[in-house]
């Protein structure tokens, strides 16, 4: 019983730190989920080129899309067990959502073992991955937002705290990312401190749900970045060429959106910094199988 699926990575328009409420959109840099299922009994991990990697969040994926959907399937061994084996483009623990990325694969490639991908749909699907990530211990939020801009494509912005989407568009857009070498960590974000921001996370919600998402991702970016100690340094130089400028999760990414013209002027200025930029697209087509 063998499945496959790729999950793009997303960007952030609104960190839900604040107040639990966030929107991101799906970005053209992909993670891709291959899932064995057996009689082991046990699920084993691997991700490609990082052997020590924590595997944890994708052996729950799976372990849940088959006790929730195994029933379905029309033969599944007694005492299922299986692998999965992930491999991402996406730079890990950067703020570019690899976490929902590979949940979303690895869910959708699980499904697609059993033969239900196509019966199952895919916001629960993505809600499946979502409650595997806090059983990980991987996500402060439950990380709705951007797994839903994930599964689904475009931009959504979602009520994380009852893993309600609230709006759902597409979002055709050129992105320029910008990866330090630093790498943080969502789960060590200082809650308290970004819930001081509150206000003006309201401000970026109202823009984002009245369809102002370049206007929002950019006070977002000045917010957050005051209140995760990142410099503002990257969003006044991307301004104003950019459509619209963040820190992406928390952090240290940044990410524009825009003209493909405007942000290669942005991508000079990123490209005097220390570690990577690139060109991209937004997705409309979310996670699939493959």
């Amino acid at each position: 019983m063998h499945g496959r699926a790729e999950a793009p990575a997303a960007g952030t328009v609104l960190n839900a730190l604040a107040t639990g409420v966030g929107s991101a959109f799906a970005i053209d840099a992909t993670t891709t989920a291959e899932v064995d299922l057996d009689g082991s009994g046990t699920v084993d991990g691997t991700v490609a080129d990082a052997p020590d990697a924590d595997t944890a969040l994708v052996e729950r994926c799976v372990e849940f899309a088959v006790e929730e959907y195994g029933d379905d399937a029309a033969s599944v061994p007694e005492n299922v067990g299986g692998t999965v084996r992930t491999e991402s483009e996406v730079p890990m623990a950067a703020g570019l959502k690899s976490s929902s990325a590979a949940a979303n694969a690895t869910v959708l490639a699980t499904l697609d073992a059993l033969g239900v991908a196509e019966d199952v749909p895919r916001i629960d699907a993505c809600r499946l991955g979502v409650r595997a990530a806090r059983d990980a211990g991987v996500t402060v939020t439950g990380a709705f937002d951007d797994a839903s801009a994930s599964m689904l494509g475009g931009v959504t912005v979602t009520d994380n705290g009852e893993d309600e989407l609230l709006a759902r568009e597409a979002f055709d857009r050129d992105v320029l990312v910008w990866t330090p070498p630093e790498r943080a960590y969502s789960a060590d974000a200082d809650v308290d401190r970004c819930r001081r921001v509150a206000p003006m996370a309201d401000l970026v919600a109202d823009l984002a749900l009245d369809g102002a998402f370049e206007r929002a991702m950019t006070v977002n970016g000045f917010a957050f970045c005051a209140a995760l100690g990142f410099p503002s340094d990257p969003l006044v130089e991307a301004l104003p060429d950019a459509g619209g400028v963040s820190l992406s999760g928390t952090g240290p990414s940044f990410v524009a959106v825009g003209e493909r013209a405007a942000l290669q002027e942005v991508r000079e200025q990123w490209n005097t910094r220390e570690g990577t930029t690139w060109l991209t697209t937004t997705r409309n087509d979310g996670t699939r199988t493959t």
